[in-house]
């Protein structure tokens, strides 16, 4: 007998997961189908902010599958503009509607996949639902910004929030032409890094020309037709002919609440055990909406990324095909860049580590991402956090010109092994020139963070 394997919601984690489990059983044993309610399956929503700043030419370049190729090449039933509005889990049905038509029907399910992402913070606030007002989620999002800057004699940009997609659009706005100012109501942009290594972030965007309003709070924003707009914040008003919100996202639950799914108290996710399975029978949640464990605050949590969505939606797959996987848990490793600044985090920053109980020691180091003498090298600054007389390496945070950032990774596989600094400091990285200096960026600040936890000792 065929069964029937409903999932909600059709990028990252929704399409990782219909892929694995269509590659362990055919059509014939298992039917498939994606309901997303956006125009697109299976993009690279990180992608946004390069299309809009003409990094990216095509929308289709963001693009991995369309529906068409899900439906042809993989028997996976992909149906956009299709919105999940209700879950009966007793019934074993989800309620659809067909967002072309309006029409309302019941989809019934075996086995039911949640994977619907996360939603855009946007604060109940005078004229933010208003034409002009933008979030960046989807790809019909950036459409809609490129639709309006193109139809619009747009000059002035207020971006606000400056987490990673409110720096990447404010950054896409001036290499646009366009005059920006990014609204942020806390002391400084990127809090996801410590404030030692966060004021290069907030330097290098001034150097950019982006005008920074910080500990500066949205009011209201009134529309004035074709005259744009103006934005009114606890500091003044600011022009506008199009607003970018950034204010970070939270996970999309409702239809899990809703359905009395349990969704954790201090993550927001859906709870789910390690093999992506939640709390009611036949059901599972991937991706952005999913809890994950931390693997150093050893605590439930959600991180909005997608190669967390790619990795749980794929072991999700796997089990909903019939073998077996578990997800071990994330380290939230992130990087980016902004007006020519890379920026990379990995573990725990310093508020972080005391905010989970850690007692941590810290080290700075200013390097170079090549041998000091080499033509082409730059700066960098790496930060190491590490838990006081064991000297377990808690986390680490990048900031420096181009080269430095990818080096993250190596203090993430060497956390995701509970190394100490010790340890890492010993570890045979390779070494050249153009590559490094006799000692890596990460050896440098593994050894400082080594000496301060000794020197911590000793006193």
């Amino acid at each position: 007998m065929t069964e029937r394997l409903v999932v909600v919601g059709g990028d990252a984690a929704g399409m990782s997961a219909a892929s694995q489990a269509r590659r362990r059983r055919g059509p014939d044993v298992l039917e498939i189908v994606v309901l997303e309610r956006g125009s697109d399956t299976s993009y690279s929503a990180c992608g946004i902010p390069y299309w809009i700043g003409e990094v990216v030419d095509a929308r289709e370049d963001l693009v991995v599958r369309t529906p068409q190729q899900f439906r042809d090449v993989h028997h996976i039933q992909a149906r956009t503009r299709h919105e999940v509005v209700a879950v009966d889990t007793d019934a074993g049905r989800v309620r659809v509607r067909d967002l072309g038509s309006g029409r309302e029907y019941d989809e019934p399910y075996d086995q039911l996949l949640l994977a619907m992402g996360a939603v855009p913070l946007r604060p109940d606030l005078p004229g933010l639902d208003g034409p002009g007002v933008f979030g960046v989620q989807t790809l019909d999002d950036g459409q809609a910004i490129l639709d309006h800057l193109d139809a619009k004699d747009v000059r002035h940009a207020v971006v606000v929030g400056a987490g990673y997609i409110g720096l990447e659009m404010a950054e896409a706005m001036v290499v646009r032409g366009y005059t920006v100012d990014l609204i942020e109501r806390t002391e400084r942009p990127m809090r996801t890094i410590d404030a030692d290594l966060g004021c290069q972030v907030a330097d290098a965007m001034q150097g950019m020309g982006i005008r920074l309003h910080l500990e500066t709070e949205v009011v209201a924003v009134e529309h004035h037709g074709d005259r744009g707009m103006r934005v009114t914040t606890s500091a003044g008003e600011l022009p506008a002919d199009v607003v970018i919100l950034g204010l970070g996202s939270r996970p999309n639950t409702e239809l899990a609440r809703a359905a009395g799914i349990p969704v954790g108290d201090e993550s927001g996710g859906v709870v789910v055990d390690v093999r992506q399975r939640a709390r009611v029978e036949g059901v599972w949640a991937a991706g952005d909406c999913a809890e994950v464990h931390h693997r150093v605050t050893r605590a439930p949590t959600t991180i909005a990324l997608g190669t967390i969505a790619n990795k749980t939606g794929r072991v999700a797959g796997i089990n909903l095909g019939g073998d077996y996987a578990t997800f071990p848990g994330v380290l939230g490793t992130a990087v980016t860049k902004i007006c020519g600044v890379e920026i990379g985090r990995t573990g725990l920053g310093e508020t972080d580590a005391h905010a989970a109980g850690y007692d941590p020691v810290c080290a700075t180091v200013e390097t170079t991402t090549k041998a000091g003498y080499w033509p082409d090298t730059a700066s960098m600054q790496v930060k190491v956090i590490a838990e006081r007389r064991s000297g377990r390496l808690l986390g680490a945070q990048i900031v420096g010109e181009e080269g430095s950032c990818k080096r993250i990774d190596t203090f993430a596989a060497a956390l995701w092994n509970e190394m100490t600094v010790e340890e890492l400091l010993n570890v045979d990285l390779s070494y050249a020139p153009p590559f490094s200096a006799v000692w890596d960026p990460v050896l440098i600040g593994a050894r400082k963070a080594w000496d301060a936890v000794l020197a911590d000792e000793t006193r």
